[in-house]
């Protein structure tokens, strides 16, 4: 493959070039030899469409709607397309969900005094509580149980149940379009149920009640699953503020023991880092021969880190997103990858055994071909657990250490990280207003909350993700960036202040007045919801705009699983203009997508835009939020 066809990072590129000279298999041609003929993005055009299906017997089917050819069953092309996005929306909420069941478990546990962590936010979980309209009154020990009570209670409705989670935090004007439409939900467990109950063979075929439904299980999602956890885990370890973080691959040194907590859930990875930082575990890895022991930050449980806490000496950086996932374990540099519940390779074993690291997974959702070893997660042991996976660490230092050959020399650059709806109103002064006067005074046209993946598709790594931030910012449009492409645009420099020569006109003098970059690095895939609430409280602001007026766009240059699917449903329901690429498999369903496309705007006040051209892109999403800046007068 080309250097840009492997990945827009030059570390990445390096790295590829070594795995391909130790003969290890690897993501770049493996995804190369999925392709037809000598097309690595070509596949099978009904696979690609979204028009088969093998849920019964009587398939494997194929549908084609020109010719009105079914399903067996009879199922059209457009049922069948909406049919499989609702499953994989179903896979997507349930592992959002899973990580908000152990944050709420996590929660309890620390408020009866079980968990080495703290509330370190307990005026937080006051203003949050009170907001759910629950008892503020008591220890914030009390007030923690009663939040983690309540949200369990709403997590268990029954689908015909409305959220109470739901009525407390979506803006009034979006309840009303949800109660309207038959989609304000119950809870999420009742929403799963009820989607992926319909998607059985001869019970729901008809895309558009599908489609509906995959958006109450979206909202659901959003407001149970993600601002849940996120604001229970902002409760526990601390809201993010912006502060410095290196990043990239040469956060990898191999004279230290390097523990790196894998994933999507930061509980275990915490507890290390608080083990780190005393001279007693720096010590215990010095008598290993290193230099010392480093905790370091990988994928979105590296993510969920970064944001919180600062680096030191024993935190000391962020690796990137899950692509380089086999370019970090081949540097040589590893001792320890600790695997929560999301984004471990099932190829990661062979790594292990190659480069001589311990990998273990932490999670019991978590399970490799030939590895027996494990710890899963328990809020109550996290310190005892922590201190076993640095032991691990500093035992596999020494089989490593002088044996296996590393790269160095790799680059390392710094992010500004941290960004979240409080530390955007401290840097603002406490209040939206200078936000709200640059929007509408034209220095910023509009706003984009950038929530990606990244993926092989069409593009290198990230390649596609960067092109399209920095059309954005060359727009004036201030980014808010989330997930793996959170850690795209880190890793590319564009989350640092002198990114702002890049920005246009306007959105660089912004940025040179408060001292920030032009892309604010605001968190994970899971920060979804927050970036919701802030839309939210933007709407509130300019005096009860409806979301579909606001000069704010979704924007998701490089999706991938199925999270990324139901982050793109929540999207449209929330009513805002949502690009996403690679194009989804559902174009062999002309109906769906012209609902999608074109009529979902008199429906929900959403609207899909897909062009992988990132110029063109770019030019619809500013017309956009230029129509919406007329239409609120401050064009």
């Amino acid at each position: 493959m080309e250097k840009e066809r492997v990945s827009h990072h030059a570390s990445v590129q390096r790295m590829y070039e070594r795995i391909r000279q130790d003969g290890l298999t690897n993501i770049w041609d493996r995804f190369e030899a999925q392709g037809l003929g000598d097309d690595p993005d070509k596949r099978c055009p009904f696979c690609m469409g979204g028009v088969r299906c093998d849920f019964c017997s009587n398939g494997p089917c194929r549908a084609d709607a020109a010719k009105d050819k079914r399903g067996v069953c009879g199922i059209k092309a457009d049922g069948m397309a909406m049919r499989m996005m609702v499953l994989r929306n179903v896979m997507g909420a349930s592992t959002y969900h899973y990580h908000t069941e152990q944050t709420i478990r996590t929660l309890r546990a620390t408020a009866l005094g079980n968990t080495p962590f703290s509330i370190r936010e307990p005026e937080k979980l006051r203003s949050f509580a009170a907001r759910l309209g629950l008892d503020t009154s008591g220890v914030p020990a009390d007030i923690a149980m009663r939040l983690c009570d309540f949200a369990e209670k709403d997590f268990h409705r029954h689908a015909h149940e409305p959220s109470h989670i739901v009525a407390a935090l979506a803006p009034q004007e979006r309840l009303g379009v949800w109660k309207k439409l038959d989609i304000f939900p119950g809870g999420i467990y009742g929403e799963m149920l009820r989607a992926t109950s319909s998607c059985l063979t001869n019970v729901d075929g008809y895309y558009v009640t599908l489609a509906l439904k995959a958006m109450r299980m979206g909202i659901a999602m959003a407001y149970q699953s993600q601002i849940i956890n996120e604001y229970c885990q902002d409760i526990l370890f601390g809201i993010p503020y912006p502060h410095k973080m290196r990043v990239d691959l040469g956060v990898l040194e191999p004279e230290y023991v390097n523990a790196l907590p894998n994933g999507h859930e930061p509980f275990l990875g915490f507890a290390m880092v608080q083990l780190a930082r005393s001279p007693k575990w720096q010590e215990k890895a010095r008598a290993a021969g290193a230099k010392g022991l480093r905790v370091i930050a990988s994928i979105e449980t590296g993510q969920e880190m970064i944001q919180r806490w600062t680096m030191d000496d024993a935190f000391y950086g962020f690796t990137g997103n899950w692509i380089m996932q086999e370019a970090v374990l081949a540097s040589g540099c590893v001792d320890l990858f600790a695997c929560d519940m999301n984004c471990s390779m099932p190829i990661d074993p062979i790594y292990a055994e190659k480069y001589q690291f311990k990998l273990i997974p932490v999670s019991d959702l978590v399970a490799f071909e030939g590895v027996s070893d494990r710890l899963d997660y328990v809020p109550e042991k996290a310190a005892e657990q922590a201190a076993q996976l640095l032991d691990m660490a500093i035992d596999n230092f020494r089989k490593r250490y002088g044996k296996i050959r590393a790269v160095t020399g790799l680059p390392v650059t710094e992010a500004v990280v941290g960004f979240s709806t409080e530390s955007i109103l401290e840097v603002l002064g406490g209040t939206l207003e200078p936000l709200l006067d640059a929007i509408k005074k034209g220095s910023i046209r509009g706003v984009a909350g950038f929530v990606s993946c990244t993926t092989l598709r069409d593009t290198g790594q990230d390649v596609h993700s960067v092109r399209m931030a920095k059309e954005l910012i060359k727009r004036d449009i201030l980014v808010l960036s989330m997930g793996c492409g959170n850690g795209a645009l880190q890793v590319a420099g564009l989350c640092r202040a002198e990114a702002a020569e890049m920005a246009g006109p306007g959105l660089r003098a912004v940025c040179r007045a408060l001292g920030v970059p032009p892309v604010l690095s605001y968190g994970t895939c899971t920060d979804t919801g927050r970036c919701a609430d802030l839309v939210a409280a933007v709407s509130a602001a300019m005096g009860g705009v409806p979301i579909p007026d606001l000069p704010v766009v979704a924007v998701a240059p490089e999706y991938m699983e199925q999270k990324a699917t139901i982050d793109a449903v929540f999207a449209l329901a929330f009513g805002l203009y949502t690009y996403v690429n690679p194009i989804p498999t559902v174009t062999g369903a002309p109906n769906l997508v012209k609902l999608l496309t074109e009529e979902l705007s008199d429906i929900t006040g959403g609207l899909l835009n897909v062009n992988p051209d990132p110029q063109e892109a770019s030019d619809a999403l500013l017309a956009h939020i230029e129509t919406k800046r007329k239409k609120l007068r401050i064009s």
